[in-house]
């Protein structure tokens, strides 16, 4: 448009900003805007098309469109795609046929100037400060936006003005910002192209408002790229390829040896003979998979010989700490890394019952993931999974493996943990997509990008459980961070819960500030699973994690982080960090004084911190002004005092699990 001043037209910075979110943004110059060159795409941006007697832009041939280009970029739309239409004031005169193309999404474009003497930067009328339209996502953390010299669109159903001139305006109300949805597809127009050029976009909020415009045009895609996933009660399908047949036999034996057992892992006398049938049909299975898992020939070599002394002992209460010792998916971070897990074990979330179980899974380690391991956070235990098959104890909610899981005699060793992510991120995409429709709370673009592809979601989960994993061995520590064997009232597992999960928010924001904006994804993660999913999953019996939730969720709410009004909920993310802060130093103060005082008055302490939140059950025998104790040398004669439920749900949540279901 100027050749002597490029950064008055150039739209490098703007490609810049998409590309730091991990788009792909290429230029196309000549070839006709058709299915062929449609078809890689997710989104199409239209920048200002116009005769180069007026200004001359990169486009060669006429700025109007074909009838085939229109068909085409309409059926785009239609099946998903984003279209972002960007114009200029006194629009008419441009040549292009833009008014066509948008027709069916009820938006066009008036030709005209608009003009602001009140609402104006420099009191230049033509540099006017746009309004926000109540309740659009494309405001979410914009400032001002400020339209230089810009013409104005119009709306009508499915159309929407998003945002608008002012009422002392020429023309008032007028449309500067509109958007609308074709089919599975999403529109917006722009009437200014100076707004996100290079010159132009690092003002006011326009960085952000661009990056809002193009994420909600490619919610749509993103949602496509979700994964299939595990739902619960549904056994997966084996991705990318069928199942290996020695897999099915392997599964089919353990599936019908599950029932023979006793809840200690045992098998009564008289299932003996069919249970010896069914371990020979696991072991000819396990053979023929051997040489599929190179990397697990020891551990395959010790599970057959543990099962066989199973055997050998009469089905008593299974002992596979042999294998367990020879299990070792924390040497396989490869990514893409497939193995094979078979032990007798309980499965949190679903049964106390020892029974055997049978897991194919898969290694995330992408090259990032792997990069902060080792520069941020050493954990040789870490070793995250993703499920691809599993016997039936696993069609439930349980979503690690831990040595301590499995059935041995003596105490288990403790070389791993295994967090399924991929388990993760379904249940915290279910649960937030359904608490945020039933408490219709807004979700600002990138958001809602992120909140519907599960693979994202996947990989979040993955550095979230790194960072946590890490955190529990980090900061004031009055007792064993990880609470082994030591018995402790239930809030204190969910204190020291909460403790990492907010040093995990912080770390994460902190990774996103320094260049990394993966970051952000953990910080939504750890807000909308705790708030949400945390408090109303599970059985209300001294439930640490809902405890937890509950407790982040009263804090940021009491500082209005999080507002509940007019039956609507809303989070206020500028707030959030300083929310997460608050508490975070709460807890630090309350971990510090542990280290100077008994833990019976450690208990009572921290009881006393969250009840200031979150108001105990009205029996409870251990809130301040009730409670009588006279003894610190026997704790536990205190511990079954405790009340089940000792600290009930709030009136939010209960509506919520209501509403939920």
């Amino acid at each position: 448009m100027q050749p002597e001043h490029p950064a008055n037209s150039s739209y490098q910075r703007a490609a810049e900003a998409l590309a730091a979110r991990d788009f792909a943004v290429s230029r196309n110059v000549a070839q006709p805007l058709e299915s062929a060159a449609l078809a890689a795409a997710d989104v199409l941006v239209l920048a200002h098309p116009c005769d180069p007697r007026w200004e001359r832009t990169t486009s060669h041939g006429s700025p109007a469109l074909t009838g085939r280009e229109i068909a085409d970029v309409q059926a785009f739309v239609r099946a998903g795609g984003g279209l972002l239409v960007i114009t200029e004031y006194e629009h008419d005169k441009y040549g292009d046929n833009l008014n066509e193309l948008l027709a069916p999404a009820g938006l066009w474009l008036e030709n005209g100037t608009a003009f602001d003497r009140g609402a104006c930067l420099h009191d230049n009328a033509e540099w006017l400060l746009g309004e926000p339209a109540a309740g659009m996502p494309l405001a979410h953390g914009v400032e001002r936006a400020c339209f230089f010299r810009a013409g104005w669109c119009a709306a009508r159903p499915p159309g929407e003005i998003a945002w608008q001139t002012s009422a002392h305006a020429c023309p008032p109300g007028a449309g500067l910002v509109a958007v609308s949805r074709l089919g599975a597809g999403r529109i917006v127009v722009v009437t200014d192209s100076v707004l996100f050029g290079d010159e132009r976009i690092g003002e006011a909020g326009h960085a952000q408002l661009w990056l809002n415009v193009v994420h909600w045009l490619a919610a749509p895609a993103f949602a496509q790229q979700d994964a299939p996933g595990v739902t619960v009660g549904e056994v997966a399908s084996f991705p990318h390829r069928a199942p290996p047949a020695p897999w099915r036999d392997l599964k089919t034996a353990i599936n019908q040896l599950r029932p023979l057992q006793l809840p200690d892992g045992s098998a009564p006398a008289a299932q003996h003979a069919v249970a010896s049938a069914l371990v020979e049909q696991a072991l000819a299975s396990l053979a023929e998979l051997r040489p599929q898992f190179p990397h697990q020939a020891e551990y395959l070599g010790q599970l057959a010989h543990d099962f066989r002394a199973w055997v050998a002992g009469g089905f008593a209460r299974p002992d596979f700490g042999a294998s367990l010792a020879a299990f070792h998916p924390e040497r396989e971070r490869r990514d893409g890394r497939e193995l094979l897990a078979v032990f007798p074990l309980y499965t949190p979330n679903a049964s106390g019952d020892t029974r055997f179980e049978a897991l194919l899974m898969r290694t995330p380690w992408p090259d990032w993931l792997a990069a902060l391991e080792r520069s941020g956070y050493r954990n040789a235990k870490f070793a995250p999974g993703h499920l691809l098959d599993f016997t039936a104890g696993y069609a439930s909610e349980c979503a690690v493996l831990f040595p301590e899981t499995v059935a041995v005699a003596a105490n288990p060793p403790n070389h791993f943990a295994t967090i399924f992510c991929d388990r993760e991120a379904a249940r915290l995409q279910r649960c937030v997509q359904r608490a945020a429709e039933v408490t219709g709370l807004t979700l600002f673009p990138e958001l809602e990008c992120w909140l519907g592809a599960r693979p994202l979601i996947e990989e979040t989960m993955a550095l979230w459980d790194l960072i946590h994993d890490a955190s529990h061995s980090l900061g004031e520590l009055p007792f064993d961070p990880f609470m082994i064997r030591q018995r402790a009232p239930f809030w204190m597992y969910g204190l020291e819960e909460l403790r990492v999960d907010l040093r995990s928010f912080e770390e994460a924001a902190r990774l996103a500030a320094e260049g990394f904006p993966f970051g952000r994804y953990v910080t939504w993660a750890i807000v909308l699973d705790r708030i949400f999913r945390f408090p109303i999953t599970g059985p209300r019996m001294r439930n640490y994690d809902a405890l937890g939730g509950q407790l982040l969720f009263a804090y940021l709410h009491q500082h209005d982080a999080v507002v509940w009004c007019d039956n609507r909920l809303a989070i206020r993310w500028d707030a959030v960090a300083a929310g997460i802060r608050g508490l975070r130093e709460e807890i630090t103060a309350l971990y510090k004084f542990g280290a100077d005082c008994s833990r019976l008055t450690l208990w009572l302490t921290a009881h006393d911190l969250i009840a200031r939140y979150v108001p105990p059950h009205v029996a409870s025998k251990w809130k301040a002004g009730v409670r009588q104790f006279d003894d610190e040398g026997e704790v536990k004669k205190w511990l079954v005092l405790v009340q089940d439920d000792e600290f009930p749900l709030g009136n939010f949540h209960l509506n919520l699990l209501r509403r939920m279901k």
